[in-house]
């Protein structure tokens, strides 16, 4: 069911340049959409000659648009979509529904990644569709993130070809993994920081993230999944990076994808290398076995919180002249009046 906003005067600035309520009865643009479709669908051989001209002189298109998502997963259970769980795909599917007026199965919104419960984002893309294009969509995303939580925020929005696909377009993903290396924990980073007290050997850890670079069948870092089916099981890792900051160890990595919680597993057992309780040589070892069993012997999956979607990369083609791009507006005051001055 579609919630209306409180002020609906804040949302006519939106509707779409090329809409004629004429032509529907002045209905909104998600309405006549619905209503017309739903009598396509039931009636086919039963339009009128004035509905058979419209459905050939005026077709129904679809528009591709495409979202830059960053999101602090704490209070969520991932960002797949999940009836009576909050998830982030949920919240943000809210939000377009408010806006656009169209039912969540018509605004067909699909992210390139499904974090986990906990897991963080900086670039999650997404994609959605509707039956009607915005010329400016600076109004539209300014209304987006004021429809959102504050853990939640879009950073950019664009109109892509019709052939984009958030998630089987993807080139590469970058995950980062952030430890927190020292006795005391710093509680600011407690949310976004895993901490390990014991002191690690960054260069160890730095020859065993050698190993993992390049296409390996990784069955061995994978846990089971119920969404996926049967994954491809090979891989490509293009870089595997361990970035000292101080107390901070940030592990990135980026690949032509990943199974189920694949980073944790690598990470988990870089902590292990790290703790000098394995050698490096150890991360080639457990590959070749691609039993998750081997795996397990030495360590389990580190926590959720400390990983974060840094980015995803795509084919650059499918952002050729886009219709319309927002990165958000910046306020500017041109005079300020403090009062007691």
């Amino acid at each position: 069911m579609l919630h209306c906003p409180e002020n609906l005067s804040a949302y006519v600035s939106l509707l779409p340049t090329n809409f004629q309520p004429s032509k529907f009865g002045g209905l909104s643009p998600a309405v006549a959409y619905k209503n017309l479709s739903l009598r396509r669908q039931r009636h086919p051989q039963a339009l009128s000659d004035d509905d058979q001209q419209d459905k050939e002189s005026h077709p129904l298109p679809t528009y591709k648009w495409r979202l830059v998502i960053s999101y602090d997963g704490t209070r969520y259970s991932g960002w797949q979509y999940q009836q009576s769980i909050p998830t982030v795909q949920c919240k943000v599917e809210e939000a377009l529904t408010r806006i656009t007026k169209l039912e969540r199965k018509h605004l067909c919104l699909v992210g390139a990644g499904r974090t986990d419960a906990g897991v963080h984002a900086w670039g999650q893309v997404a994609h959605f569709i509707t039956p009607f294009k915005y010329e400016c969509l600076e109004g539209f995303h300014r209304a987006l993130n004021g429809g959102l939580p504050p853990d939640i925020r879009i950073r950019e929005i664009s109109s892509v070809l019709p052939e984009f696909h958030a998630r089987f377009s993807v080139k590469s993903k970058t995950y980062n993994y952030k430890i927190y290396n020292d006795a005391v924990m710093d509680p600011i980073q407690r949310h976004y920081v895993y901490h390990s007290s014991y002191k690690l050997n960054p260069s160890a850890m730095k020859d065993a993230a050698k190993y993992f670079v390049g296409k390996h069948d990784f069955s061995a870092f994978a846990n089971a999944s119920h969404n996926d089916g049967i994954p491809n099981p090979v891989k490509n890792i293009l870089r595997f990076h361990v970035n000292e900051m101080g107390p901070l160890l940030q592990i990135e990595v980026e690949g032509s994808g990943f199974l189920y919680k694949q980073v944790r597993n690598m990470v988990a057992i870089m902590l292990q290398v790290g703790r000098e309780a394995v050698p490096a040589e150890i991360v080639p070892m457990i590959l070749e076995s691609r039993d998750r069993k081997e795996l397990a012997k030495y360590t389990l999956a580190v926590p959720p919180h400390g990983l974060c979607l840094y980015g995803v990369k795509y084919n650059e083609d499918h952002f050729n002249i886009p219709l319309a791009t927002s990165f958000g507006m910046h306020h500017t005051i041109s005079k300020c009046k403090l009062p007691f001055y």
